[in-house]
């Protein structure tokens, strides 16, 4: 068996494509492994575990189902549903992370986050991401009427994609001394994150050994997961 890490499906009622294919995974190759990993960005948006979008209780149905089923999954927030919380959590069966977590897998200490604290040449990004993380921002943007935060979301979510064309890709990607610190801060040698919708396996040196970071892509045209085993971590893509 493996266990399964996936991330960045970006699910809103605009894309019933990859609804429709999240759900076949979770009733299929999800339920073989022994566990599932989420790591951000689950959700295109999330104004708050409140919101009844009928879509948000389809999700939940689902992977409660898997996790009656023995398959526990497990959740790291991304930059799009950070306000993703307990009630839903409890809803979903899912376990809700810290950012950084570190697991040990078939003799293997693998580091798993969302990836965009490692966008550090982003800095406009990285100073708003401080400012919505805060507790007490979120507390009061939770607070607000339901309407006035899903038209919030939109604007924000408008004025993010406007910020983006104007921005290079390298600034977008990860930054290679981020990486090296944050691996090296929890001393291990893979890595596994999502958030810059560049799925590969890359090689880099640590002062103590060669390692390896494993990225994630979007479940844009078809599925992106990375499997964990005995055998090794590999990065696979599957139609919807």
């Amino acid at each position: 068996m493996t266990t399964l890490f996936i991330a960045d499906l970006h699910l809103s009622v605009q894309e019933p494509a990859i609804t429709a294919g999240f759900l076949r995974f979770l009733a299929g190759e999800a339920r073989r492994a022994e566990a599932l990993y989420i790591l951000g960005d689950l959700f295109e948006a999330w104004i708050g575990d409140d919101d009844p979008q009928p879509l948000h209780v389809e999700i939940a149905a689902a992977l409660k189902a898997l996790a009656d089923r023995g398959v526990p999954c497990y959740f790291i927030h991304g930059n799009r549903d950070f306000l993703l919380g307990k009630r839903f959590a409890r809803a979903s069966g899912m376990t809700l992370l810290p950012e950084e977590q570190v697991l040990t897998l078939y003799g293997r200490r693998v580091l798993i986050m969302h990836g965009d604290t490692l966008c550090t040449d982003d800095e406009g990004y990285q100073r708003f991401r401080k400012k919505v993380r805060n507790p007490l921002i979120q507390r009061m943007f939770l607070a607000l009427p339901l309407r006035l935060r899903l038209k919030i979301a939109g604007k924000m979510r408008a004025d993010s994609q406007q910020a983006n064309q104007l921005k290079s890709m390298a600034i977008m990607d990860v930054n290679p001394q981020a990486v090296s610190d944050t691996m090296r801060r929890h001393q291990v040698h893979w890595l596994i994150h999502g958030h810059t919708h560049r799925p590969a396996i890359h090689t880099l040196a640590l002062p103590d050994g060669e390692a390896h970071r494993a990225v994630l892509g979007a479940w844009h045209q078809e599925g992106s997961m990375v499997t964990v085993g005995p055998q090794g971590i590999d990065l696979a893509t599957f139609p919807f």
